[in-house]
């Protein structure tokens, strides 16, 4: 059974901002946590690069696991890597909360994902621009989060990509209603309404967050153009 609590804790809080901390300032990393959790943004989302399952490589589990007793945020761990199966353990290690893993890694991941619920992780899996919903589709009960990848995944700065509404409508009209739909790639002020109007409750958030100055006004003003527009389609 999937973990609950955690699956709650990401509901209750919709939607959710969640900061994608490939573009944080790892320079001063303690402080950009700081500034995140005092911004209530309940979630730090990890976007793990193997440099061979995308071109470009980032940080990995011991990293996360260095910064998990900084906070009680949230640990949302995205692996874009190869071979994801070799790797689990370390991020359960590490102290993730949730793990997503591509289905483009591994065309059958029920292994995995039976796994990551049996050791109380909520298990996710993403799906890239080119790939049909129908790849997922026999996994979707296996999962508490689904990630849409709006952008191709392995680069940040990436612009928003049409393409990927219908895939989150049609998702939508897929899984259980406990089941966490997200979104990753070019979300900010200019894109995150219609993401929400298309289903999507947990906004992966990474250019449009970091470069503003103020954590809590830019998570704030991403909140309330999401929350807007849910209200518009109630």
């Amino acid at each position: 059974m999937i973990n609950q609590k955690l699956q709650s804790k990401l509901n209750t809080s919709s939607p959710v901002i969640a900061p994608s901390m490939l573009k944080c300032d790892f320079g001063n990393l303690h402080r950009e946590v700081e500034l995140l959790e005092a911004a209530e943004a309940s979630v730090l989302h990890w976007d793990v690069m193997d440099g061979h399952f995308v071109p470009n490589l980032s940080y990995g589990a011991l990293l996360i696991e260095r910064v998990r007793p900084l906070t009680k945020m949230f640990f949302d761990a995205h692996l874009m890597v190869s071979n994801p199966a070799k790797y689990i353990d370390e991020y359960i290690k590490a102290g993730c909360d949730s793990i997503t893993v591509h289905i483009e890694a591994v065309p059958d991941p029920q292994d995995i994902l039976d796994h990551m619920k049996k050791s109380g992780v909520v298990p996710g899996l993403a799906i890239s621009p080119k790939t049909p919903v129908e790849m997922i589709e026999p996994y979707l009960e296996s999962c508490g989060l689904i990630l849409v990848m709006s952008v191709e995944p392995g680069f940040g700065g990436q612009s928003f990509m049409e393409s990927s509404l219908p895939k989150i409508k049609q998702l939508k009209t897929m899984i259980s209603k406990e089941t966490i739909l997200s979104v990753d790639g070019g979300i900010g002020t200019e894109t995150i309404a219609e993401a929400a109007a298309a289903g999507a409750n947990y906004f992966v958030v990474g250019s449009a967050l970091f470069s503003q100055a103020d954590y809590s006004i830019a998570v704030n003003n991403l909140v309330e153009k999401a929350k807007s527009q849910t209200a518009s389609l109630t």
